[in-house]
């Protein structure tokens, strides 16, 4: 079934400029970029993007990270896109992704992974409508 998601591109992977091999390896994995934008924002903004997150004890540095640069926001669309771009990240922690994920192969560490992809088809669609509305 086709479907979209969201991909970003965290501060610093776009830092490093890795965004063409990002979208590169993305579109050779068939996951059509469908709009692209780079924007920055506002630990406002972050708190509300992560707020799924607020019970966590990673919470603040999460909203603080994803606000400490520019990033990249994209809708991949494809088929599986939501389940495919999960496999594509790899885990969280890069020491622990397979090899062959942009989270293994760009990764600085658990905190710094380069890529946040949404996890469920609803928040895709929250995701892009928060970016994309």
């Amino acid at each position: 079934m086709t479907e979209q998601t969201l991909s970003i591109i965290k501060p610093d992977a776009v830092e490093r400029n890795l965004e063409n091999d990002i979208k590169n390896f993305f579109e050779k994995n068939n996951l059509k970029i469908i709009k692209t934008k780079k924007v920055k924002i506002s630990k406002e903004e972050s708190s509300d993007f992560y707020k799924v997150h607020q019970t966590k004890p990673f919470y603040i540095d999460l909203c603080n990270y994803l606000s400490s640069g520019p990033i990249v926001v994209m809708i991949l669309e494809g088929e599986n896109a939501v389940k495919k771009n999960r496999q594509l990240m790899g885990a969280t922690d890069p020491k622990k992704a397979e090899e062959g994920t942009l989270r293994k192969m760009y990764g600085l560490s658990i905190d710094k992974n380069s890529i946040h992809g949404s996890d469920s088809i609803e928040n895709a669609k929250i995701e892009i409508n928060f970016f994309f509305k």
